[in-house]
């Protein structure tokens, strides 16, 4: 297989790896984690190093731009950098490269960006210590830096602090930070995991045309295939420290050699996938020795015609003061959600998708009861909530959230969090919870003796794992998974997926399922409610609204979705829209809504100017 894409410049390489291998340190022991690795990427090339976690792929990157603890961690070969041996330089000089001539971006912005030091002055750091740049002379270019980047009103927000830029502009301030000293490699480690599709679209585009401006040579790190298709010229396959393939991108899609590239592929959930199913399918799951598919079982309808109503939603809202710092009046309020309503039947899946800051999340915790609700109602398994005790509540409605290790207690084994819940509501003595644990782990396809481990010792799909199985230790009938499997592998998010839909068929389970995973979206849920601003602006059966969307809105997150073919790599025209600002005056007024229905069961708001 030749790795030599049609689109490759034929120029010689900017960074070269050979030989690269990684050991950490365990003890008195070495363990390898990179195994001979050689690849090498030339300007304005992309080079995609796809993985799952685990493979390598991010610290190989680590290793290029000597990141890694020299106590801790050992590395051998040879990393060179316009012919420049890294490996043999001394620290102050590396130092001087770093930032300089290679830069790199991170995943999660908001834990590399200082969160006491302003934006402007993040920027401008790297100008005054490589570049040599005075006051003045920094400002000025970072505010053109900002400009570059697509930050809106850059003299206005300079002063700003992390804290008051959504996702998707702190990714663009990072974006800034890398690009300051026009480098020559740009190494982008899973930059757009945790983004909504429509700040990823912006965010691949805005890497792609500054790197058709600077001729710079890009690494992309991710796990996401579709990502991949979308930017990459050639692509470099990893798993478990190793090389297993390498090749042009238009290659490795088309015709994938190694029997763990084709399980990746596989596992690439592709929108419109799901034209000719009306019910929700479980993922095929691939072993990645054999490149075989295991059968899919047989699925049924889990909302039965007659299927009781678990949860009727109507007239929600949740609204948050802004007070004056000094007499603590009320200057404003937050309108996080407006208006919503929506049922969900036993055994069904309601998806709530949205860009960040469109008030899902918030509606998931209104109704599970971790937030109060300015106003509406909600009514649970045929009782008002405000009827009903908070440990009733508990006991019908459970939460998953996204981040599996944040959600259990790290000092306390598996087998006691799985127990707390039993034993607070007095389901269970102590003596009956170690069985009932062990129940639970069996049931979401862990081993029993998981209960004896703390969360630490597991990966993070085996955690995710244990969070489903701590919410169905009450035997709730409604399950709001909140981006239950946004951070995890692809592979991994699989596994979650197929899993929720067979307790789902098991238990006739409810679930609210909030995404911004358009294609998962599709693959599991009956119907859809699209949300921008705190209200549903579009809600019906999935097949409707996938196939039939009437809002723009929802016409631009189906847009936005990468496709996972190189063939139909797409160019995107780059949007800077965000989301407008929920913050309203005290005495603001929400606008009496329209909807018109589209057909059976299929709602849509009547779209105002503000989309022309």
């Amino acid at each position: 297989m030749t790795d030599k894409h049609p689109h490759t410049p034929a120029t010689s390489p900017v960074l070269q790896v050979a030989g690269l291998n990684v050991a950490f340190r365990r003890g008195d022991a070495w363990t390898s984690v990179v195994n001979g690795l050689d690849f090498s990427v030339s300007r304005g090339e992309t080079l995609a190093i796809v993985g799952e976690s685990g493979s390598g792929k991010s610290v190989s990157a680590m290793s290029v731009m000597r990141l890694l603890p020299p106590k801790a961690s050992r590395i051998e070969g040879s990393i060179r950098l316009n012919g420049q041996d890294l490996l043999s330089l001394p620290e102050h000089d590396m130092a001087a490269i770093r930032g300089n001539q290679i830069a790199m971006i991170f995943q999660e912005p908001m834990s590399s960006l200082n969160p006491v030091m302003r934006i402007g002055d993040q920027i401008s750091e790297s100008l005054r210590l490589h570049r040599k740049l005075d006051h003045g002379q920094a400002r000025a270019e970072t505010l053109r830096l900002m400009d570059r980047v697509h930050i809106p009103a850059s003299a206005q927000r300079f002063s700003d602090f992390p804290h008051q830029f959504s996702g998707g502009m702190r990714q663009r301030v990072m974006i800034a930070m890398a690009l300051a000293c026009n480098p020559s490699v740009l190494i982008a480690d899973e930059p757009t995991t945790a983004l909504d599709v429509t700040i990823q679209a912006q965010i691949l585009a805005l890497i792609k045309e500054l790197q058709t401006q600077e001729q710079m040579a890009v690494v992309f790190i991710t796990h996401d295939m579709g990502v991949v298709a979308e930017v990459a010229d050639r692509t470099l396959v990893m798993y478990r420290g190793d090389m297993v393939e390498t090749g042009s991108t238009a290659d490795i899609f088309a015709r994938p050699q190694a029997a763990y590239t084709k399980a990746l592929l596989s596992a690439v959930p592709e929108l419109g996938s799901m034209n000719a199913y009306p019910l929700p399918q479980p993922f095929p799951i691939y072993n990645v020795e054999t490149g075989a598919s295991d059968p899919l079982p047989t699925v049924r309808d889990s909302v039965q015609h007659d299927a009781p109503t678990l949860l009727e939603v109507t007239g929600l809202s949740a609204r948050f003061d802004i007070r004056s710092p000094l007499l603590r009046r009320v200057t404003g309020r937050v309108h996080a959600v407006e208006n919503v309503s929506f049922k969900l039947k036993r055994g069904e899946t309601l998806a709530i998708v949205g860009e960040s800051g469109c008030g899902k999340s918030t509606t998931g915790r209104l109704i599970t009861g971790l937030l109060t609700a300015s106003q509406g109602r909600i009514v649970l398994e045929g009782k008002d909530v405000g009827a009903i005790a908070p440990q009733e509540r508990a006991r019908k409605i459970q939460m998953v959230f996204q981040d599996p290790y944040s959600s259990l207690n790290p000092r306390q084994s598996v087998g006691e969090a799985l127990s707390e819940p039993l034993l607070v509501h007095g389901l269970a003595t102590t003596r009956d919870c170690d069985q009932m644990a062990a129940e639970l782990l069996t049931t979401v396809g862990l081993p029993a003796d998981a209960a004896y481990r703390l969360p630490h010792e597991f990966s993070g799909g085996q955690r995710q794992r244990i969070c489903i199985a701590r919410s169905l230790a009450l035997k709730p009938g409604t399950i709001v998974a909140d981006e239950a499997v946004s951070a995890l592998d692809v592979s991994v998010k699989v596994q979650i997926v197929n899993l929720l839909l067979e307790l789902q068929q098991q238990m006739g389970l409810g679930f609210v399922f909030i995404s911004h995973d358009m294609a998962v979206v599709e693959r599991v849920s009956h119907r859809v409610a699209v949300m921008y601003m705190g209200e549903i602006v579009e809600i019906g059966p999935r097949s409707e609204v996938f196939s039939n969307p009437r809002h723009p809105y929802t016409r631009r997150l189906l847009e936005a979705v990468p496709v996972p073919d190189p063939a139909r790599r797409k160019q995107r025209q780059l949007s800077v829209r965000e989301l407008k600002t929920p913050f309203k005056p005290r005495d603001y007024t929400p606008p009496v809504r329209t909807y018109h229905q589209a057909t059976e069961g299929h709602f849509y708001m009547e779209a105002g100017a503000e989309w022309n």
